[in-house]
């Protein structure tokens, strides 16, 4: 599996001059790529491929010199990046997202990443080393000892804020996925990020300690203030400086928090198989409303501070490093669903309770769990296996054995006889098949 990690590197005054040197042709290279595809697509209606673009290097090159001090792999990067950002663009738009936009030119205070892919770099015995071609200056830095590559495929060096770093990305070798009949579901969430529940109907639930509430009203006063200062002046800098900053730091201790979450939920688990449910980050934004306007608070919560896929993805390759698997299937109507009797209830965001007519009164999000669970289990494991789960659910919601008993009985002998009915047919068809051929 292939990982990327990131990490702050501390040029020097004479490294950062070569950097910003080959970052400015970086730039100019992709602001005259996309200027000849707009103007090809302005005069013929084509659009120009990257083959074309990255044939054409060495007749720029012969032309305008300068580009001979970046590494000829970067450069080809750079023309690939361009050609992905025009691909995601057509791929958004396709879809109906009327929000996408084609990508813009890069302003001069703009520092572009730099990708050796391949080659053009080395990375041993704890230092990182670029090529170049601009000066004598050795792109060389330091990288602390706990990291540990076996084999790199790829080293970015990209800027953020007043700060450069590095990205390395390498080879992990996983662990082998062994199915051991422990199952756990989790349903992920805003107040409480995760509301999981196991096999056996013991449930495990983790508040989100909810780092943007603290930094938002911060973060709202620095802004009006940049906002009414004249973009570009000593005042508005200084502010810009100062939110991006704050941004920063809320957004490192969302991930922070995410980051050693998953890693705790994994290594203390028995279970090799989570299921989670299939989240669509930008419905959840939307209101429930008809005129289909987003919510500014739910919107907020969701998109600035949620991470929600985020999580997921965290969930995921961690559980792959440790030989467990995660597993997304569809949550559809998931809360809104009773877990015991299966009625459809029409739920708001604000009903925190689901309670029922059956006489269940469970948790929204310890509801939801519960349907996932059993929408897994109901496509991938045996129907005692089911029953069994539902029985430990019930049990908990104090709802009435004889009730269960009766449903789980209707339950079986459904099973039953449809698995009768898949026998019959197999038999039929065995029969005509052989009657055709004789």
């Amino acid at each position: 599996m292939q990982l990327t990690q990131k990490i702050r590197i501390f040029p020097t005054a004479e490294q950062q001059e070569v950097l910003w040197k080959l970052s400015v042709r970086c730039r100019l290279l992709y602001n005259f790529a996309l200027a000849e595809r707009r103007k090809t697509w302005e005069k013929t209606g084509k659009s120009v491929s990257y083959t074309k673009q990255q044939n054409d290097l060495p007749e720029n090159k012969e032309k305008y010199p300068a580009y001979r001090w970046v590494y000829s792999k970067v450069l080809q990067m750079v023309l690939k990046q361009l050609d992905a950002d025009y691909k995601s663009f057509f791929a958004l738009w396709k879809k109906g997202d009327k929000n996408a936009r084609p990508p813009k030119f890069k302003g001069r205070k703009y520092f572009t990443t730099m990708t050796y892919n391949e080659s053009g770099f080395k990375v041993e015995k704890g230092r990182v080393a670029f090529a170049h071609f601009y000066n004598d200056v050795p792109l060389e830095f330091q990288i602390p000892g706990k990291f540990e590559f076996d084999k790199v495929y790829q080293v970015s060096i990209f800027k953020n804020g007043d700060d450069f770093y590095i990205s390395i990305t390498y080879e992990k070798t996983e662990k082998p996925y062994i199915d051991n009949g422990l199952y756990q579901a989790i349903d992920l969430g805003i107040t409480k990020i995760i509301t999981a529940v196991n096999i056996h109907g013991k449930f495990l639930e983790v508040k989100n300690p909810r780092p943007d509430k603290y930094w938002q009203p911060k973060i709202e006063q620095v802004q009006s203030r940049r906002d009414h200062c004249k973009k570009g002046s000593n005042r508005w800098t200084c502010y810009h400086k100062k939110l991006t900053k704050m941004q920063n730091k809320c957004s490192n201790q969302i991930r922070d928090f995410q980051h050693k979450l998953s890693k705790k939920l994994i290594e203390n688990t028995r279970a090799n198989t989570i299921i989670i449910g299939n989240l669509n980050v930008k419905q959840m934004a939307e209101s429930n409303g008809n005129d289909k306007k987003k919510d500014r608070s739910l919107h907020r919560a969701v998109q600035n501070n949620g991470y929600l896929s985020c999580f997921a993805r965290f969930l995921t390759y961690k559980a792959r490093l440790a030989g467990k698997r995660v597993i997304e299937i569809s949550e559809k109507d998931t809360t809104k669903t009773c877990c015991v009797c299966g009625k459809k209830h029409d739920m708001k965001m604000q009903d925190r309770i689901m309670g029922c007519d059956c006489g269940n009164e469970l948790d929204r999000d310890r509801n939801s769990a519960v349907n996932i669970m059993m929408r897994f289990l109901s496509q991938n494991a045996s129907v005692d296996r089911l029953l069994s789960f539902k029985e430990s659910i019930l049990r908990q919601t104090g709802l009435a054995t004889a009730s269960y008993s009766q449903e789980a009985l209707t339950l079986q002998g459904r099973v039953v006889h449809g698995t009768c009915a898949v026998v019959l047919v197999r038999y039929v068809l065995a029969y005509l098949i052989s009657f055709y051929v004789a």
